[in-house]
């Protein structure tokens, strides 16, 4: 079998094609809506993100409230509060209630105070309030996405400016940090916001990869890990042949730990990466169907549509010109509902028609395949279990 590329990326046989795997343009990219994010981002090392803790004083935070008092005052006489902090909605009023902490992307050494800092108990607390509020109903997802993206970023710059890398509080809310952006990018897509090439998108992914780096770190040094978060950096990285810093995936998995490696959670992310790799869509889809946990299906959801979109090239040119494929087994193949199948031949610039007796079906050998682009529809597996899935979040 021919190995699958992205139709962009496919060359032909003859002269001077050359390794594939030795070139510089060799790096696997998919076709899904999944934002460019700079190499730097999804690098995963032992650095801790945010500032240079090695250059800050030793500081333990004695700040008991989500909101230090000077800055909720200062906030208020600027009106700088979001609408989850203002008291009976006064833009110049809060309360030690609804004032949580912003990120401050630059901080001088001098101006940090313990006072200032929120202890590990006091985040954990504060994180509590935020995912409330994440998980409530009452304004714009754009609006309570944009409010916690920024508070969780504080607390994660609390945590690096006090130098905690151990202990299960600390991993515990990188953990439920984690789970914020991973069901975050997958409601931006369901919800159409806007394109996945936004800002949006693109720094939520950006601080998905960060925090997932610093849990990474965190996992190193306490010895203690949790497989289902390795997986997510694999299946996060399905259409990158190699790591931006250049080294292999094979060379990322030698260096976890043994349990991990042969966790059920990180054998299935590894299954999914060489169906991808190899095109290998009725295996893919029937994987993800059938072992993907909620987070994990969140995180590959958007590969769905590029997958089946291959499936559907690979039965319109396999298939006998003269013998139209009909779309129940079309939907069969692909884990969709039938109408659904039509409305996806379209996406994909093939016809469909019925037969006399009602029957429908999809032409082959169709020269008019493409692939989906921009932000594609949303066609559900036909699984009661991932369905499940979609509601929580709906």
């Amino acid at each position: 079998m021919e190995r699958w590329q992205p139709p962009y990326q496919r060359r032909g046989r003859g002269r001077g094609r050359g390794s594939y795997a030795s070139s510089n343009t060799s790096n696997y990219t998919t076709n899904t809506s999944k934002p460019t994010v700079s190499n730097s981002n999804y690098k995963i090392n032992k650095k801790q993100e945010g500032n240079d803790v090695e250059s800050l004083p030793n500081l333990i935070g004695t700040c008991t409230l989500m909101c230090p008092v000077d800055e909720r005052m200062q906030r208020e006489r600027l009106r700088d509060l979001a609408i989850f902090e203002r008291l009976d909605g006064n833009p110049t009023k809060s309360s030690s209630a609804l004032a949580v902490k912003k990120f401050c992307r630059t901080i001088s050494t001098n101006d940090v105070r313990n006072v200032d800092l929120r202890p590990v108990s006091v985040l954990e607390d504060t994180l509590n309030y935020l995912l409330t509020i994440f998980e409530s109903s009452g304004h714009s997802f754009e609006a309570i996405h944009d409010f916690v993206f920024d508070r969780t970023r504080s607390i994660r710059q609390d945590l690096s400016m006090q130098n905690i890398m151990t202990g299960d509080q600390a991993i515990g809310i990188y953990e439920r940090i984690v789970r914020f952006h991973i069901v975050s990018h997958y409601k931006l897509r369901r919800n159409n916001v806007t394109s996945d090439a936004s800002p949006m998108h693109y720094l939520n992914m950006e601080q998905l990869t960060k925090t997932l780096s610093s849990l990474y770190h965190l996992y190193h040094q306490t010895r203690k890990s949790n497989p289902e978060f390795y997986s997510f950096y694999v299946l996060l990285n399905l259409g990158s042949d190699r790591q931006p810093t250049g080294e292999s995936l094979s060379l990322w998995f030698r260096s976890l730990p043994y349990s991990v490696l042969k966790s059920k959670e990180m054998m299935f992310s590894r299954r999914l990466l060489r169906y991808f790799r190899f095109g290998n869509y009725k295996r893919f889809l029937h994987s993800v169907d059938t072992e993907a946990s909620c987070l994990q299906y969140y995180v590959l959801e958007p590969y769905v549509c590029e997958v089946r979109a291959f499936g559907l090239s690979c039965l319109n040119n396999g298939g006998y010109k003269l013998n139209p494929y009909p779309l129940v087994d079309v939907s069969k193949h692909l884990l969709m509902e039938e109408s659904d199948v039509e409305s996806f031949c379209k996406d994909c610039g093939l016809d469909t028609f019925t037969s006399d007796t009602g029957a429908k079906f999809m032409a082959t050998k169709q020269t008019g395949f493409c692939y989906p682009k921009g932000s594609e529809k949303y066609y559900p597996f036909v699984s009661q279990r991932l369905q499940k899935f979609h509601n929580e979040v709906s």
